[in-house]
């Protein structure tokens, strides 16, 4: 039996639906499973559920899915594990304090694993989905920070990646870097989404404290605008990185952000 952790974000929904085209038994741990999509074969439980179970073949861990839970479920899990870390923890960027948690997972798993295998991925294309509410309303997304560039990965290929090294041999002890195959900065991301939705969207740069204060007025603790701003200025330096990591494991090129931006076009489609 598998175990998914995170089992209704972006990367863990898709590894539940790969693992059960595939025919495997899956355990998907979500906070909430009576508003999880059903899926034929697929036994939703909540983390404390999880905690008691035994015959787990693999698990794929978040570690913000399982927080404080991350010991008691390799107790569980530990003959083999896949952790979803971040790209930041070898190729640093923003501060420290953020990438603390993703360090501490790492060294928990390798330290409890019997077989494991890293992932650190770049920022996932998901993460303008945020945008969405701007490109709606106006067309335009006020941010910070223009020029930073970054190489963002698809949750599916991230997640195929997890499956691929959850079910097959060749994986254990490697730490993998996902990134997708371009980097863009914001406004070519915005252009990207224009081209797939047919509007005519644009990036304005505005201040990283008009930022801030936007998001503190939409509600959002500081911990978000600190660990966007600050990554962001770092990427505005230097680029993030690019591999061709995905395309070498699946044997096929990673997908682009404009494949995932068709994808998800319904999200920024505007109100005409």
């Amino acid at each position: 039996m598998f175990l998914i952790t995170g089992a209704t974000g972006g990367v863990g929904r898709e590894a539940v639906h790969l693992l059960a085209r595939a025919g495997a038994e899956v355990t998907a741990v979500t906070r909430d499973p009576s508003a999880a999509a059903p899926v034929d074969g697929v036994r939703f439980v909540r983390p404390a559920e999880a905690l008691s179970l035994d015959g787990i073949e693999g698990a794929l861990i978040s570690p913000r899915a399982a927080g404080p839970d991350l010991g008691a479920l390799l107790a569980r899990a530990r003959d083999r594990v896949v952790l979803l870390s971040a790209l930041t923890v070898a190729s640093p960027a923003g501060e420290p304090r953020f990438r603390a948690g993703f360090e501490a997972a790492e060294h928990a798993v390798t330290a409890a694993a019997r077989t494991w295998t890293i992932l650190r991925g770049a920022d996932y294309a998901a993460n303008t989905l945020a945008w969405a509410g701007q490109l709606t309303a106006t067309g335009t997304v006020r941010g910070a920070y223009a020029l930073a560039r970054t190489s963002t990965v698809d949750e599916r290929d991230i997640a195929a990646v997890a499956v691929l090294a959850l079910t097959t041999p060749g994986h254990a002890g490697r730490h993998y870097t996902l990134t997708g195959p371009e980097s863009l900065s914001q406004p070519e991301k915005v252009a990207v989404i224009g081209a797939a939705t047919g509007r005519d969207l644009t990036f304005t740069e505005v201040g990283p404290e008009a930022v801030r204060r936007g998001m503190r007025a939409a509600g959002l603790p500081d911990e978000i605008p600190d660990r966007l701003l600050g990554s962001l200025a770092d990427y505005a330096r230097a680029a993030g990185p690019t591999t061709g990591t995905v395309r070498d494991l699946l044997g096929r090129p990673a997908r682009t952000y404009a494949e995932w931006a068709i994808a998800h076009r319904a999200a920024f489609a505007g109100n005409s």
